[in-house]
């Protein structure tokens, strides 16, 4: 289970506001990339919600929705979503980049370091340490995770909404079978990322 070591170290040294950063939806074929920055209140975290805080690809639809919505009570949020013409303009890994940037820029106050899930940094204003698997490792990381996966699913389901057929309330825009025979069969939507090979494969089909 995650916890605060990491910042800890960084509150021992006087840096008091320290965010995670996470993002969801660097993979998918279809949808944005959606990123968050959470500085958690220390005071709550006691609370029985947040002692089942976890990497949120470990737990139920349900437990996600708790812990979203305890998080937005009483954290720091700030969300960065970059949509399908930024990702096939920056290239997925620039858009991450930008869409954590900014999820920071979007806290007020800014904080004093933020903990990124990952090994690559974007570029802040403040100082960043690379966590490796960091939602598992980190509740601030973790409850990132919570805030960015929650808010992408739910813009998914919107999406499924008005482009039925594709399964993205099921699929959340990943290359599932089912997602891959739609593309053949009822070709590309504006949501769909040009640059991933597979939507490039059913343009041409």
């Amino acid at each position: 289970m995650p916890d605060l070591a990491f910042e800890r170290a960084h509150w021992e040294t006087g840096r008091a506001r320290v965010c995670g950063v996470d993002e969801a939806g660097r993979g998918p074929l279809a949808g944005p990339v959606v990123a968050a920055a959470v500085v958690l209140d220390q005071t709550v975290l006691d609370t029985p919600a947040f002692k089942k805080l976890d990497d949120s690809k470990k737990m139920t639809i349900k437990s996600r929705d708790i812990l979203y919505d305890a998080i937005m009570e009483t954290a720091d949020v700030g969300v960065g979503i970059c949509d399908v013409d930024e990702i096939d303009l920056l290239n997925i890994l620039g858009a991450t980049m930008k869409a954590m940037a900014d999820a920071v820029r979007a806290l007020d106050p800014q904080p004093d370091v933020a903990l990124i899930d990952g090994n690559r940094e974007p570029a802040l204003s403040c100082d960043c340490e690379c966590v490796v698997k960091g939602d598992a490792r980190s509740l601030s990381i973790a409850a990132a995770s919570v805030i960015a996966k929650v808010t992408r699913d739910r813009i998914m389901l919107d999406l499924d909404r008005k482009h039925p057929g594709y399964g993205w309330a099921r699929n959340a825009g990943y290359g599932t079978a089912e997602h891959l025979a739609a593309l053949r069969e009822r070709g590309v939507t504006e949501h769909h990322r040009r640059s991933f090979a597979p939507v490039r494969a059913a343009l041409d089909f």
